[in-house]
């Protein structure tokens, strides 16, 4: 389907510089730009391939001031990544949502399903499990008896809802992400590590993301909790008996240790470490591999590094330690020269 210049800035409150008729149907980078196309600038390190992008529509920001003439009608806004994000959305929920269930598929007699899913090959559904209205599993998916799913959720191939778990509305959980998989409990004895069981649960709440081969462990009494709007990219682990805070986001690797709590909105960078029985104040960041042994309270916090401390003097520190070789034979010839010093004032007494 072709949208117009026009009809685009109408979705998104743009302003029009060129040809208010331009077509496109697709989106690329505006490096790589073709005909029928849309881009985006947002990043002025790019500035230089919109003067030769060949996309037909490029959305920039609305105090961008071209150097050069450029072909491509423009549409400027206030935040052209978000304006990008916005049309994207737009785009996806065009797209017609597939519906109706496999006969490959197993289904438990006592399961619920809801209106308008669509369930596919090898899909495995155990007794008293509930899907709620519009969901989508893909093939290979496995939901564990009294298992929940709310509304809306896309569920990808090999992912894995363990017994007894939730997992909310418009949540995605992509390709091998494990729900409720045994928290890591064993107890040392004389003849080896006994395995405590785990006997709570793990609830995913509404509009969460899970990243493939994921994995939220269940608790071993309660429940291990990923609370509303968190997104989880992939390969991270997350302990037994958990909670994370509302539309806190982590990177692919994150790991982070049993019984510990983290606030809302925090942002944790790649292979990040959380030790456990640790509390996490609201709004954190942490630098890509920081690892955190202890708790952090202060809200807004920055840190960095292993253990992490925080990041401006973790930067002053990086920046020091190259130099420490020079500045340790400088330390030494000192103290030479101070002891040599002393000798010297020592003879003179």
């Amino acid at each position: 389907m072709d949208f117009t210049a026009q009809m685009i800035a109408g979705l998104i409150g743009g302003t029009i510089v060129g040809d208010q008729e331009a077509k496109v149907n697709n989106f690329a980078k505006i490096e790589e730009g073709r005909p029928g196309c849309i881009s985006f600038l947002y990043d002025q390190k790019y500035e230089r391939y919109i003067y030769t992008t060949e996309s037909s529509i490029v959305l920039v920001n609305e105090n961008f001031e071209p150097s050069q003439q450029i072909k491509a009608t423009l549409i400027k806004v206030p935040n052209a990544r978000e304006a990008v994000a916005k049309l994207l959305q737009i785009y996806e929920s065009m797209k017609p949502k597939r519906e109706g269930i496999s006969d490959l598929a197993f289904i438990d007699p006592s399961a619920k399903i809801g209106e308008k899913c669509y369930i596919g090959p090898f899909v495995a559904i155990a007794e008293g499990v509930e899907i709620g209205d519009g969901c989508i599993l893909h093939p290979h998916v496995t939901i564990g008896r009294n298992a929940k799913v709310g509304a809306n959720t896309e569920i990808y191939s090999n992912a894995v809802i363990y017994h007894d778990c939730q997992v909310g509305n418009r949540c995605i959980l992509h390709a091998g992400c494990v729900i409720g998989a045994d928290g890591f409990g064993f107890e040392p004895t004389e003849e080896g590590y006994k395995k405590i069981p785990q006997i709570g649960i793990a609830v995913i709440e509404d509009d969460v993301e899970i990243g493939a081969n994921s994995c939220v462990d269940r608790a071993v009494m309660g429940a291990t909790v990923v609370h509303k709007g968190v997104k989880i990219d992939n390969l991270v682990q997350i302990g037994h008996n958990d909670e994370i805070g509302s539309h806190t986001v982590m990177s692919a690797q994150v790991g982070i240790a049993g019984s510990t709590k983290v606030g809302e909105w925090c942002m944790f960078g790649g292979q990040v470490g959380i030790a456990d029985h640790a509390t996490i104040a609201n709004r954190v960041m942490a630098g890509a591999q920081a690892g955190i042994p202890n708790s952090i309270k202060k809200e807004g916090a920055a840190v960095q590094g292993a253990p992490a401390i925080d990041g401006r003097n973790f930067w002053k520190s990086s920046a020091i330690f190259k130099n420490l070789p020079e500045m340790w034979a400088d330390f030494n010839q000192m103290k030479k020269e101070i002891k040599m010093l002393k000798e010297q004032l020592a003879n003179k007494a």
